[in-house]
């Protein structure tokens, strides 16, 4: 039987996707490309915020009544009435359910319907289980699931739950398995992966330091971290950086530059915890590229509280900022705040405002790459044919062309113009 498994959202929902299509393959599923091909469509949902819920609902319409469709992922969780009243589906099931969608795929193939959306819950899938990655080049590697946060708009502890982090000394079995398959960049990722260890006794700091004591040539990505959870470890966490292997990139989502603001959020830390991670880490790493994420128009968000945001934006310059629209999430405290909700005209104009202050600043801050020469590793093929993607030491893609493949290569480059959201360079020469 033919099934397509798609994903949708974070590094996690992905690596989760990966890990469903090698359970089904492993059972002796045949995985295609294609929903057209399929006799069973799998999709892997996300549902952090309203337009993401509405693209994912489009797309299981989207699905014919000849094929069967499995929808798992966060969304069954979040928003199962709306599942349940605007899509035709065979089986239901959370996040992260492992090798348990063979039992379901299984099922739902001899024509049962399955509804399976607690089954699951507090699931947390061995590194261990068979995978089909899309890209291989890049292992992504989930260090733990769900975190230890209540922030009071988010809806994704709803479906991944409290803090489950992996051994460390799993996690390195998986990473020396994957670079003997032949990965050669890393992607550790979680909600927050920060809080990684604080269940078992250890910390980020201490896994990075494992993972980077393996033999062998390849880069590692740390992903997403709040600033309360970084500033616990600071030190630490900036000395654990410091290894070559690690890309210097920095994701720190910041939401509001207001620290009322952020009290209302329940987000555990002050603008001034924000600043002083990114001070430590531009003192040890001056060209760090710093990510950061803006919600706009959050209830009770004033002009001036925004004004803040604003200011913080354009005092720190960070390298990615990711502005977000305020949306109401089912079933969160921030629904009920609905007294000091900024009108919707409010929220776009602000969203307007401050995704035009981050487009400035990071075109300036990509300018200053230019003349820049040194080595990068390729881990993704361009959108134009004989194109390829490649990462320097602060994770800043480069865009280069190539007849010949070089998807997995260390190539020197010298980068010779900038955009907006990458870098273009020639080649110097191949080999670092």
């Amino acid at each position: 039987m033919r099934v397509f498994v798609k994903s949708f959202g974070c590094s996690t929902n992905q690596a989760d996707g990966s890990v469903l299509a090698g359970c089904l393959y492993h059972a002796g599923y045949l995985i295609v490309d294609s929903v057209s091909d399929a006799d069973v469509v799998v999709y892997n949902t996300c549902a952090v915020k309203g337009p993401t819920e509405d693209r994912v609902v489009v797309a299981l319409r989207r699905i014919s009544s000849e094929k069967r469709l499995v929808v798992v992922g966060c969304l069954p969780l979040i928003d199962r009435g709306r599942i349940e009243d605007a899509v035709r589906f065979d089986g239901l099931a959370g996040p992260a359910v492992g090798k348990g969608i063979v039992g379901i795929v299984d099922r739902v193939a001899k024509g049962e319907k399955v509804v399976a959306v607690q089954e699951h819950l507090g699931n947390r899938p061995e590194l261990s289980l068979p995978r089909v990655e899309l890209n291989p080049a890049v292992s992504v590697v989930p260090i733990c699931y769900g975190c230890l946060g209540s922030c009071s708009y988010c809806c994704v502890v709803f479906a991944r739950g409290r803090l489950r982090s992996c051994r460390v000394e799993e996690i390195v079995r998986r990473v020396e398995g994957d670079l003997d398959r032949g990965f050669v960049e890393f992607w550790l990722t979680a909600q927050d992966v920060g809080c990684y260890g604080k269940d078992v006794g250890v910390n980020l700091a201490q896994l990075l330091k494992s993972v980077c004591a393996i033999r062998g040539d390849f880069k590692v990505r740390v992903g997403m971290m709040t600033p309360s959870s970084a500033v616990c470890d600071l030190e630490e966490l900036a000395l654990a950086f410091d290894d070559e292997k690690i890309f210097k990139f920095l994701h720190l989502p910041v939401q509001s530059g207001d620290d009322e603001v952020l009290g209302t959020m329940s987000r555990p830390y002050s603008v001034g915890d924000f600043k002083k991670v990114v001070d430590r880490f531009r003192a040890s790493f001056p060209r760090v590229t710093l990510a950061t994420d803006v919600i706009c128009g959050f209830p009770g968000e004033s002009r001036e509280a925004f004004g803040r945001t604003l200011s913080l934006v354009e005092q720190v310059r960070p390298d990615v900022v990711n502005v977000s629209k305020f949306y109401a999430r089912p079933g969160t405290a921030a629904t009920k705040m609905q007294r000091d909700f900024v009108s919707s005209d409010e929220i776009k104009r602000r969203s307007k405002m401050a995704g035009s202050l981050a487009r400035k600043i990071v075109s300036e801050k990509n300018r200053d790459w230019v003349g820049w020469k040194g080595p990068i590793l390729v881990d993704e093929m361009g959108k134009v044919d004989g194109s390829w993607v490649g990462r320097n030491s602060a994770y800043r893609p480069v865009v280069l062309k190539s007849a010949e493949s070089l998807l997995g290569k260390t190539v020197i480059v010298e980068v010779v113009r900038s955009f907006h959201t990458f870098l273009e360079g020639r080649i110097v020469r191949q080999g670092a």
